[in-house]
């Protein structure tokens, strides 16, 4: 079973993982979005999305990077 949008902590490890040398706190939105639907795991409409749910996965990111 993929990620969904509702897996904050997942697929904020996951962007971690796969941008290490990425500072979350320059991320715009829009790039954070794309590079979630671009992860291996993620499967979900990418469109389900809202500013919410990209602010939790941000954080879960920026606590990874600390």
């Amino acid at each position: 079973m993929g990620l969904k949008w509702t897996d904050s902590r997942e697929i904020g490890e996951a962007l971690y993982d796969a941008y290490p040398d990425v500072d979350p706190k320059t991320v715009r939105f829009t790039d954070l979005h794309q590079w979630i639907c671009e992860l291996d795991d993620f499967d979900d409409d990418p469109n389900a999305s809202n500013e919410k749910i990209l602010e939790a996965i941000l954080l879960v990111w920026l606590d990874e990077a600390e």
